[in-house]
């Protein structure tokens, strides 16, 4: 289509010798004596050049550009005038005129004005163009985009980089490190780094946590933007959302471990879940468990998974100090307060200010300190010990204990109205002989320890060791597997421990348990042969099937292979 070009003067001529000027450059020309006529021509057809003088008669050629405006931003004007008036010609432009002409007319400045204004005009085309595809595929992608310029200042983001980065229109201009909303960690430094040399970047399963407490998994990618002549005008960053999906393979896929936790059982999937679920919540958490199951590092998970991992976990072991020791402990004390506190000191409470306190074996404080701690639960500040001054804190407390505190409270000795204060979220830690199955991931875990710890490579352990593993009871729970290897791993003379490595104790303690009940789904009269072949070689599985230990079964095989029967039957 040829270039459309309103002329618009309240003199005939003028309209004639421009038309004849321009209709020779292959422009489309329409012309108009006033205002009102160029506001009806312009109603019906765009221009994409206006030729108006600034005086139409009794009009005002600038009351005509401020029409044009409105009508159609992307039209370009060239104001005429016989009489140049500075106020006039700087309002025109002030206004967005491309140019302006005096008269009378020369041919060959009205053409290569005319000329100058649609190469100009070309070009805001096709600049508005493209700003629309980008707008286009901003508005279309689920992912998030952010577009910065080579000072990494923000230039577009899309609506979903709103909402999971916190940017705003606002924001267009500022630099990233600037903006005081949306993501200070990963990804501003990034999209920096990517405009400073040049190339992409890529981090999958991106940690983010927002003001809130929200954690995101996010998957980044960022891309120079390069021009032409190779000069890096900018970064593009792309953020998809994996939250949902992690969740999802969560699920599907057992965890080997979580958070320094060693265990892919279904009751460890389940607290894995929880706590995830629990990280970021602040309300008071109570961890039940046996002694050695790893209840302090449950503690520090839940830690160290929330908003608060940067700030201080503080431990304490209640049941390792006396009353007035762990008053002290707790809360502090001023100078003077007791006969030997010739200084004052700052209470665990107050140093885990922010952050977390973990409070391991509740149930063996006294009531007084119950009574203490409920304030603290109930108030947040307490008083240290000889002053009376309250103290505000902001702590999340994590509790754990290997007793039954309901049982305790029907007792009388521990308080219930703490107790449902602590109990608010339950998190119950199933001992190790509850989850077997996780005893060979316990030993590769211990094995690659202690490999470093002394020095030494330690492969595997025996079958015959792994065995009895996994049919002793285990009352001491995790921490007992580990002292166990640990003692193994220090006498093992080769790089696999064996059964006579293991401590005389622990072997006695296998060659003399009692044999058990046989379970309620084993059969009756099941044969040792039998056994075996359902538990697919497997003695010590075929131990529990039988419902005896593992040595027993040994001792059987031998009798059996001294005696040369066709089978044994067990009752």
């Amino acid at each position: 289509m040829k270039p459309r070009i309103l002329i618009v003067d309240d003199e005939q001529p003028v309209q004639y010798i421009l038309g004849i000027f321009l209709d020779g450059e292959g422009f489309d020309i329409d012309c108009a004596n006033d205002i009102h006529a160029a506001s009806d021509l312009m109603s019906v057809r765009r221009y994409d050049l206006v030729f108006a003088d600034i005086y139409i008669g009794s009009d005002n050629g600038i009351e005509l550009l401020r029409q044009i405006r409105e009508h159609d931003k992307n039209a370009l004007v060239v104001l005429m005038t016989g009489l140049p008036d500075v106020e006039s010609v700087a309002e025109g432009l002030r206004l967005g005129a491309f140019d302006y002409l005096a008269k009378p007319l020369v041919r060959q400045q009205a053409i290569a004005t005319a000329r100058r204004a649609m190469l100009c005009k070309k070009l805001a085309d096709e600049n508005e163009r493209k700003q629309a595809n980008l707008d286009a595929i901003f508005r279309s992608a689920s992912d998030a985009i952010i577009l910065v310029d080579s000072d990494n200042r923000l230039v577009q983001a899309n609506s979903v980089a709103m909402r999971t980065c916190g940017y705003t229109p606002d924001h267009y201009g500022i630099q990233l490190h600037s903006i005081e909303s949306g993501c200070q960690g990963t990804c501003r430094p990034t999209l920096a780094a990517v405009i400073r040399d040049g190339n992409q970047r890529n981090i999958r399963r991106l940690e983010c946590i927002k003001q809130n407490g929200l954690k995101l998994i996010l998957n980044f990618s960022a891309s120079p933007v390069i021009e032409g002549d190779g000069r890096i005008s900018g970064a593009v960053a792309i953020i998809r959302d994996d939250t949902q999906l992690a969740f999802l393979e969560k699920q599907v896929t057992p965890q080997n471990g979580y958070g320094g936790i060693v265990g892919r059982d279904a009751a460890m999937q389940r607290m894995y879940t929880l706590i995830d679920a629990l990280a970021n919540v602040q309300t008071t958490v109570l961890i039940n468990g046996e002694s050695g199951t790893g209840k302090e590092m449950v503690a520090a998970a839940l830690h160290q998974q929330g908003i608060r991992r940067d700030k201080p976990f503080v431990k304490v072991n209640c049941s390792a100090l006396s009353e007035n020791l762990l008053e002290s402990e707790l809360f502090g004390h001023v100078r003077g307060a007791f006969t030997g506190a010739v200084v004052s000191k700052i209470g665990r409470f107050q140093k885990a200010n922010g952050g977390t306190i973990f409070l391991d074996e509740i149930g063996d404080i006294s009531t007084v300190m119950q009574m203490r701690l409920l304030r603290v639960l109930q108030e947040q500040e307490f008083e240290q010990v000889g002053d009376s001054t309250p103290i505000k804190v902001d702590v999340r407390v994590v509790a754990a204990t290997n007793q039954d505190l309901a049982e305790k409270v029907r007792l009388g000795t521990f308080r219930n109205d703490l107790y449902y204060r602590l109990n608010v979220v339950r998190l119950a830690i199933p001992p190790l002989r509850e989850r077997r199955d996780d005893i060979p991931l316990l030993v590769e875990h211990f094995l690659k320890i202690f490999s470093r710890k002394f020095g030494k490579t330690y492969a595997a352990v025996s079958q015959e060791a792994m065995d009895l593993f996994m049919d002793y009871p285990w009352p001491g729970n995790v921490r007992e597997l580990e002292h166990t290897l640990e003692y193994a791993a220090i006498l093992c003379p080769s790089t696999v421990i064996s059964e006579e490595d293991l401590p005389q104790d622990f072997r006695s303690a296998c060659h003399l348990r009692p044999e058990g009940n046989p379970p309620a789904n084993a059969l009756q009269g099941m044969t040792l042969e039998e056994a075996l072949v359902k538990a697919g070689g497997n003695k010590a599985k075929a131990a529990r099937l039988l419902g005896i230990s593992r040595c027993t079964l040994y001792n059987k095989l031998r009798s059996c292979a001294a005696t040369a029967p066709d089978s044994v039957r067990v009752s």
